[in-house]
């Protein structure tokens, strides 16, 4: 979840509705807006599954929010196609900022390169991956009705899969008599750990880059605690 961001509490100030809109508009910018590489759409759909099984935190339809949530993946998608075909290889040339990493998108490029089009279809399952594989996919101009099908794919599989797992993991904890207020915050923690797994893997899995993260890790330690 986005720290500071209650979705429980603002359900029940702003509405079922404008919660379910909130999270469209997270997955849409996570999906395909260079901005939004590190939002938690996997925590976060997990979260609306579950709280909505329970029906007093999250009172929606998980049919009609899971549609909901298919339409702002699969747009978001195909705004970073669009986006990447039209800025082209520029992206590849623009300098590392507080939210742009050059490496982000070499990482995209290179999973593109192994996978093919099922990037697409597995990339959704990828925080960062996710963002930056459309675009990447229209840099390299990759043929629109192919990239729509794994789109599609991809967003329903992203959008119903997680959604549902969440809302049947709820149905399961009820059945167990334990209170879904209890449970959610460890569930959400371990979804996290598990979603940045493996760019984590693919990282350290590289010699060069496994040094590299080394030796960061290392500097920022040594920053934190450097004695003044």
């Amino acid at each position: 979840m986005i720290p500071g961001f209650d979705l429980s509490t603002f359900a029940t100030t702003a509405g079922p509705w404008a919660a379910i809109l909130i999270v469209a508009l997270i997955l849409f910018a996570e999906s395909g807006l260079l901005i939004g590489f590190f939002l938690p759409g996997d925590s976060i759909l997990f979260t609306v599954g579950f709280l909505i099984q329970g029906g007093v935190h999250l009172p929606f339809n998980i049919f009609v929010a899971i549609l909901i949530f298919f339409v702002a993946a699969a747009l978001g998608d195909s705004v970073g196609y669009v986006f990447g075909k039209r800025i082209g290889r520029k992206i590849f040339t623009r300098p590392n900022s507080l939210l742009f990493k050059q490496e982000n998108v070499q990482r995209a490029e290179d999973f593109y390169q192994k996978h093919g089009g099922k990037t697409i279809i597995i990339a959704r399952f990828i925080p960062i991956i996710r963002t930056f594989a459309p675009i990447v996919a229209g840099v390299g101009n990759m043929n629109y009705k192919s990239f729509l099908s794994y789109n599609l794919i991809g967003a329903f599989l992203w959008a119903a899969g997680i959604t549902s797992l969440g809302y049947f993991a709820g149905s399961w904890f009820e059945s167990m008599g334990i209170e879904i207020d209890t449970v959610i915050l460890p569930i959400i923690a371990v979804i996290i750990v598990l979603s940045v797994l493996p760019p984590l893997i693919h990282v350290l899995s590289d010699k060069k880059q496994r040094d590299a993260f080394w030796i960061g890790t290392k500097n920022q330690f040594a920053i934190l605690f450097k004695k003044k």
